[in-house]
């Protein structure tokens, strides 16, 4: 027993760090589409302008305020995933940019746009489903749908959908700009995550056998 719980362990450290890993792939390709920054993204730099801050020193800053929520209200879901989220997913992201800057190019027409943010929004709502399911600790603001599927009677995606929806919105009303992108990651990314959770990643990490989400 505890060797295969080992196993299990082992199982979802790898799958965490490849979710971690390929996020960063996610936000490369949307960054390259130029149609807008994930509503998280758009707020802390919106915020940021404001109040003359960088976006790097007011990101420390609004994901110090959700670690905080996250300590007070689930501390379980605080763990080794919430720290590599937290300072890896940057160095990733960097990385793949340089790669994709390398083979491709921004496209000048509004459909191979699409078609990259398209592909990145999925990139990025299946890293989150791997390393959100592997249960090894949540990053501060990913943390916060959690928390609100454990204490309103929601499905996680409406969870999801309403703190992206709040972001961009907060962004709006402090002058950021909200691109189509921003828009497509506020209504997609949780169902999006939702899908992946079901149908790969629980049973990536071990849990049990992918199933099919009516």
């Amino acid at each position: 027993m505890i060797e295969l719980q080992n196993q299990i362990w082992w199982r979802r450290l790898i799958v965490m760090l490849l979710g971690i890993f390929i996020m960063g792939m996610g936000i490369g390709l949307f960054k390259l589409s130029v149609m807008g920054n994930d509503p998280h993204s758009a707020m802390v730099m919106a915020i940021g302008k404001c109040i003359g801050l960088s976006f790097s020193a007011m990101l420390i800053i609004i994901n110090s305020i959700w670690f905080i929520l996250e300590i007070f209200l689930n501390r379980k879901l605080i763990g080794i995933g919430t720290f590599f989220n937290w300072f890896c997913v940057g160095i990733f992201a960097d990385m793949w940019a340089n790669i994709l800057d390398n083979f491709l190019t921004t496209p000048d027409n509004m459909i191979s746009r699409f078609i990259l943010m398209f592909t990145g929004v999925i990139i990025l709502s299946f890293s989150a489903a791997l390393y959100q399911t592997a249960n090894l600790g949540i990053a501060p603001y990913d943390a916060i749908s959690l928390i609100m599927d454990e204490h309103l009677p929601l499905p996680y995606f409406w969870c999801r959908i309403i703190t992206d929806s709040t972001c961009a919105v907060v962004a709006f009303f402090f002058g950021g700009i909200i691109g189509l992108g921003t828009l497509f990651c506020a209504l997609g990314l949780g169902p999006f995550i939702n899908y992946f959770t079901h149908t790969a990643a629980r049973k990536l990490c071990g849990y049990e056998k992918a199933v099919t989400v009516p």
